[in-house]
C-alpha cells in the first residue's frame, strides 16, 4: 500500500494541476542562473552580434525556458545565449516560458533543446551526450557507453543514438572524449586532433595525458589514429613514459611526407591556360632532368 504525500494530503487536485502547468513571464535576467554545467559555451561570435542586433531591435522573439528553483529565482534550462544578449542589448527583461521540470527531465530538455544549433564543437556533444545519457539511466533504463560496444536491444543508448540521428557507436566516441584532459579536448574542438585518435587518447591516464600535451606542444605535432592506439598500448602495459612518447611521434605519417610547395601564379607564365597542376608537376620534372643531365655532361 503506498501512502499519499505531503502533497497528496494539503492541496487540492486542482492546485497540482495548477502547479505543474507553463506559464509565460517576463523575468528579470538576474533571477534566472546558468544550468549546472551547462556543456554548451556561450561565446562573443559574430553570431551573438547579430543576436544582440536582432534582441535591441525586436527583444527576444521567442522566450526562453526556465524552471523555479526550491531556494527562489529561475533557473535556465533553454535560452542562455538569449540572456546573454539581451543583457549585452541593454535589457533587464526577457520572456521565458516557466515550466514544472524535475533534475532530469530538465537535463534531457536543456540537451535536445542545445542540439538544434547548426554548430556544436565536439566537446560540447561530448558533455551533453553523457549528462543526457545519464538522465536517462537514472529514470530505470541501463547501459554503458563509454565501456562496452555490446549492443542490446531498447537500452538508453540506442535511444539516445536514434533521437540525436547518430549511430551508438558515434555516441560511444563522444562520450569517450570526457576522459579527455581540457587541453587536448580543446584540440579535437579545433580540428588539430580527429574523433578516432582522441578516442584513443582517451584512455590515457590524467598524467600521461599532460605528459602527451607538453610533447605535442614542444614537438609541434599530433598523432595518428596509428600512433594514438599504439600509445594506448604501451599505457596498458605500463610502459608509456616521455621517451616512449617522443620515440612514437618522431615516426613519420604518410601525409607529413615533407613537399616543396610554389606558388600557381609563379609558374602560369610558362604554361598555357588551363594546364593542369599534375601536369605541370610532370613538365617541370622533365625539365629538371634535361637540366641535371646537361650539368652533368658540362662537368664532363
Amino acid at each position: 500500500m503506498n501512502l499519499p504525500s505531503a502533497d497528496d494530503l494539503f492541496t487540492t487536485q486542482e492546485e497540482r494541476d495548477y502547479k505543474n502547468q507553463e506559464y509565460v513571464k517576463n523575468i528579470s535576467i538576474y533571477e534566472i542562473t546558468d544550468f549546472p554545467n551547462h556543456p554548451f559555451k556561450v561565446k562573443m561570435d559574430y553570431k551573438m552580434l547579430e543576436t544582440i542586433d536582432s534582441v535591441r531591435d525586436h527583444g527576444v522573439l521567442v522566450p526562453a525556458l526556465v524552471r523555479e528553483k526550491p531556494t527562489g529565482g529561475y533557473e535556465m534550462i533553454s535560452g542562455h545565449r538569449r540572456k546573454m544578449a539581451s543583457e549585452l542589448a541593454g535589457f533587464e527583461n526577457m520572456p521565458c516560458i516557466v515550466r514544472n521540470l524535475s533534475d532530469d527531465e530538465a537535463v534531457i530538455v536543456m540537451v535536445d533543446s542545445n542540439l538544434q544549433r547548426e554548430e556544436i564543437l565536439p566537446s560540447e556533444k561530448a558533455f551533453a551526450y553523457k549528462m543526457k545519457l545519464e538522465a536517462m539511466n537514472r529514470q530505470g533504463k541501463r547501459t554503458d557507453l563509454t565501456s562496452t560496444p555490446l549492443v542490446s536491444k531498447f537500452r538508453t543508448n540506442e535511444i539516445l543514438a536514434q533521437e540525436a540521428g547518430e549511430s551508438r557507436e558515434t555516441i560511444r566516441r563522444y562520450i569517450r572524449l570526457t576522459e579527455l584532459i581540457p587541453e587536448i579536448l580543446e584540440m579535437v574542438d579545433d580540428k588539430k586532433i580527429s574523433m578516432r585518435p582522441a578516442v584513443e587518447l582517451s584512455y590515457l591516464t590524467k598524467e600521461e595525458q599532460e605528459i602527451l600535451y607538453d610533447t605535442m606542444e614542444s614537438e609541434a605535432c599530433t598523432p595518428s589514429h596509428a600512433q594514438a592506439i599504439k600509445i594506448r598500448k604501451f599505457s596498458a602495459e605500463g610502459r608509456l613514459n616521455e621517451d616512449v612518447l617522443l620515440s612514437i611521434m618522431a615516426e613519420q605519417k604518410p601525409n607529413q611526407v615533407e613537399q616543396w610547395k610554389i606558388p600557381k601564379n609563379r609558374l602560369k607564365k610558362y604554361f598555357p591556360s588551363g594546364t593542369s597542376q599534375q601536369k605541370m608537376e610532370e613538365t617541370i620534372i622533365k625539365a629538371l632532368e634535361l637540366y641535371r643531365k646537361r650539368e652533368k655532361s658540362r662537368e664532363r
